[in-house]
This record gives C-alpha cells, structure tokens and sequence, in this order.
C-alpha cells in the first residue's frame, strides 16, 4: 500500500491495493480501532465540516478507514448522509488533486509520488473525451497557474454527464462555447467535472449490501452516527412539489393513494418520507391519505409526524432505491434512473429534475390544490 493509494482510497488502483494485500474487513472491524475510528472520522467530518478531516499517519490505516466509512454510511441508510459524505470525499479529492497539480518543486519531488492530470482521467475513461487546447494535457501542473487558467475541449457528451450536477446556470450547454461536438472550459472547470466524478464515484453502490458479522462489529458505531445525524439541523433544500417531475415510483404510489388503492406499509413510507422531504407538511399529506382505504386520520397524522422527526428522534429519508427494488416498490424506471442517477435515490432523481426544469416552468401542486379548492367552495 502507497502513500497515493491512501491518498486517494476510491481509485481502482487503491482497492486491487488493499486485495493484494489480502485484507479481511472482518477481521481489520473486529481487531483494529484505529482504522474505526478514523472511518468514523470521516463521516462526521462529512457531516459537520464537508471535507473527511485530516489523513492518518499511517497510510494503511487511511487507506482502510475508506471503505469502513462507506459500510458505516450503508448501515445508517439515510438520503442526506449518504449525499453529504459522498460530496465531502469528493470535495477532499480536489484540495488534494488541485494540490498535486499545482506548479511547485515540493510537489514535483519524485520522493513525493503525487497524482497526475492524466491519470486523473484516465480513471474515470476521460483521456479520450478531454483534450487541452494549447497542446497535450501535460501532468496537470499550470492547470491553474498565476491567474491564468489553461483551456480544454471536453466531448459534449462527457460533459453533459459531468456537468448535470453542477450548480449555476453557467453550466447550462446552451450558455457554453461548443464546436465540433466539444465543449470548452477552463482549467478551473476541468477540475469541477472531475470532483463531481469523483462524487460519483464515490456514491456508487451506496448503501451497499453488508455482510452480517461486519455489521454485528459496527453496530454501535452505526447508532452513534445515527444520533449524530438526527441532532443536527440538516434543513431539507427542496420546498418545491412538482408531481409530473417525481421519479417513476414515487408518481405511480402517489397515483395510487389518489385512487385510493390498498398500500403496504413499505409503500406508505416511502410515499410518506418523500413528501416531508420535499417540503409538505404534516396537514398536506394527511389531506392526500384522507381517500385511502381505513383511511384514520390520528392514526396517519402520527405516523408522518414520526417520519418527519416531530415525534421521534430521527428524520427519516425515503428509502434509497435499492431499497425500493427489494420491496417491489421500484417500476417503470427510464433513462434518468439508469444513465444520469444511476439508481441511486428518488431524491437525486427529483432534484435532477428540478434542476433541469426553468423556475419558470414550475408550478407547485400545493397551490394548483388550494386553487381548486377556493373554485369548489366559489
């Protein structure tokens, strides 16, 4: 194990790393604490800091706490850590790899191995899609140098999927020079698309499958994280309910509480959860249920007031869509859930959308209802 695998954990390089070295996670749960504690580590600083905190001295230590931290946050299953911790990996890998890049003898040192521009993306299956303009990519040094940013043509559909995430209306294609089927960005730009790979990256096969003797060693770790997450003030970034932009299971289990058809219990709180995320409250959702079969309203009332945090200690997310899938409440997946969300969360889905929808052209379902109900009542 090198001081770039620990460096940078989610690189394929790093994990043949750690199976050449036959590492159990088992044993490594069970019998080592410092790579626990240091996995715990990372998660809080994901919560609290956006970042994963400062490295361990011990590269194997750093270097596992990675993937511990990743079965802690598949333990916890909650939308909002997995999406904070997945940001703050990605986030940490771009102070370092902008770190590596920059133009200085320190970080050139061949006794201080660093990361390049082209290995950077050749990780991700880029070198074929990113070209820089001025002549070959280089290493990554001067990328951003003394103000002046080097520019890149980066394969417009490399950046559509790159780009999809990113905030501000800059990113927008049609706000973007594009020729030849290239877009073009700065240095500064180049490294943002590849932070939000990383961020991919990083999220991918969240929650994982965790076998049970790992989870039984991490339980009270998991609970710790639980409390933790439920006291702070994560505030919910979507007050916006735009039915026709709801992924495909969370549009049919709305469509079926509106006929009034039977819902599981599973299916109810997946429908539940995701509306309070979304910014309805209590009395909203109530009003929707209020044509289920058994339909009580106390009974109802209760149960989102439970998975909104009102009346238990924790907020409860919408389940992740693995999740979904194992409980039969996955249908009628299309593109956005298998190319640009990868199956991840509703929730990612929905803010997608959101994102790629003009503000204009949002109406919220909440006042289209109150509009109908003024015209009955008229």
């Amino acid at each position: 194990m090198e001081p770039t695998h620990a460096r940078y954990p989610w690189r394929a390089e790093s994990r043949e790393a750690v199976g050449e070295a036959g590492v159990d996670l088992a044993a490594v749960v069970a019998d080592d604490d410092a790579v626990v504690e240091r996995g715990v580590e990372r998660v809080v600083w994901a919560l609290e800091d956006g970042t994963v905190g400062d490295p361990h001295d011990v590269d194997r230590t750093e270097l596992l706490s990675y993937p511990v931290a990743r079965v802690l946050v598949s333990l916890v299953d909650e939308h909002v850590l997995t999406r904070k911790y997945a940001g703050a990996e990605a986030a940490t890998a771009f102070e370092r790899f902008t770190a590596d890049f920059a133009d200085t003898t320190e970080f050139k040192a061949a006794s201080n191995p660093r990361l390049t521009l082209p290995e950077l993306l050749a990780e991700f299956d880029l070198s074929g899609s990113v070209r820089a303009v001025d002549g070959p990519v280089g290493d990554g040094s001067a990328v951003v140098s003394d103000g002046a940013s080097r520019e890149f043509r980066v394969e417009v559909g490399t950046y559509l999927d790159l780009a999809a995430d990113q905030r501000g209306d800059e990113w927008r294609l049609v706000n973007r020079a594009l020729a030849d089927g290239e877009v073009l960005v700065d240095g500064e730009e180049l490294l943002a698309l590849c932070r939000q790979a990383v961020r991919g990256r990083v999220a991918e096969g969240l929650p994982l499958s965790v076998p049970d003797p790992i989870a039984d060693e991490l339980t009270e770790e998991a609970e710790e994280l639980r409390e933790r997450l439920s006291e702070l003030d994560l505030t919910r970034d979507i007050d916006t309910v735009v039915p026709e932009l709801f992924p495909p299971c969370m549009k049919h289990l709305l469509d079926q509480v509106q006929k009034g058809e039977h819902l599981e219990h599973h299916s109810r709180f997946a429908i539940a959860s995701f509306l309070t995320s979304i910014g309805m409250t209590t009395d909203e959702i109530v009003d929707i249920f209020q044509v289920n079969p058994g339909f009580g309203e106390e009974a109802t009332r209760y149960q989102v007031d439970h998975i909104r945090g009102a009346t238990s200690p924790t907020d409860y997310s919408p389940p992740a869509c693995a999740t979904m899938q194992s409980y039969g409440d996955c249908t009628g997946k299309d593109d956005i859930c298998t190319d640009v969300i990868d199956e991840s969360h509703p929730l990612n889905y929905y803010e997608h959308r959101l994102d790629e929808t003009e503000e204009d052209d949002l109406t919220d379902w909440r006042e289209e209802r109150e509009d109908d109900a003024e015209d009955a009542e008229a």
